[in-house]
């Protein structure tokens, strides 16, 4: 937590920065825009459900993938494993995009007319699932990354455009076929949506796919392992 925070000014207080600018940002640009959120009637809530459960997936992929990279000092310890920079990384980020959801929703309940009803098991199986989509590529990628430098730039490429795909700031089910269908193939859009059903009890969430979610995680995670597994003393060098 001091290595990542400490030395900006602000220190961890940078970790709220980020998605509250976002968050704002999004509802003034949409309040100018339109009279009503896609959902609901507060505009801080909907984009907030959006950004913070994609940020389930987005800050602790980003801050994984180079996990083994920037902790190779560490390795030279023969009781520090690669894997132990994957973990200890994966639980500080958990913790952080957590203290930082219950923060921000315990605000943005606070500007409400009405206390938000909240349904616990849909919130944490999302999260748990976006964090767990992170871990398995990012268990692949810091070994690919180290390998092939060019894969690590075609990966930034690709991927840079899931904020704009992966239903932050719309719902994925108003939209016509077969764009929905095409969306819907994003395992984050279905993170997306069940984390949003976890703030609206009204939401029906048409085109939600817990299977495919799991479908998607499960095996990105074993692949993940086995890539990891199968270059420990590669990734020591």
């Amino acid at each position: 937590m001091s290595t990542r925070f400490g030395s900006k000014p602000g220190g961890y207080l940078w970790a709220f920065v980020d998605p509250v600018g976002h968050i704002l940002f999004l509802s003034v640009i949409f309040m100018a825009i339109s009279h009503t959120p896609a959902l609901g009637t507060s505009f801080l809530l909907f984009f907030a459900t959006g950004y913070i459960g994609f940020q389930f997936y987005q800050a602790m992929a980003g801050y994984l993938n180079g996990a083994v990279n920037a902790n190779r000092a560490l390795l030279s310890y023969p009781n520090v494993a690669p894997i132990d920079t994957i973990f200890s990384r994966y639980i500080l980020q958990l913790g952080t995009t957590t203290v930082v959801a219950v923060c921000v929703f315990s605000a943005i309940n606070l500007s409400l007319k009405n206390p938000l009803n909240i349904h616990w098991p849909f919130i944490l199986e999302a999260a748990l699932a976006a964090s767990l989509l992170a871990l398995g590529s990012a268990l692949a990628n810091n070994v690919l990354f180290l390998k092939y430098p060019l894969y690590e730039k075609v990966f930034g490429i690709i991927t840079r455009p899931l904020f704009m795909i992966s239903g932050v700031f719309f719902l994925p089910d108003s939209l016509p076929h077969p764009a929905r269908d095409i969306i819907l193939l994003n395992p984050l859009v279905h993170v997306v949506m069940l984390f949003r059903k976890g703030f609206y009890p009204e939401y029906r969430a048409i085109g939600f796919d817990a299977g495919f979610l799991y479908k998607v995680t499960l095996p990105l995670i074993l692949v993940g392992l086995l890539i990891f597994t199968g270059s420990r003393r590669s990734l020591r060098q």
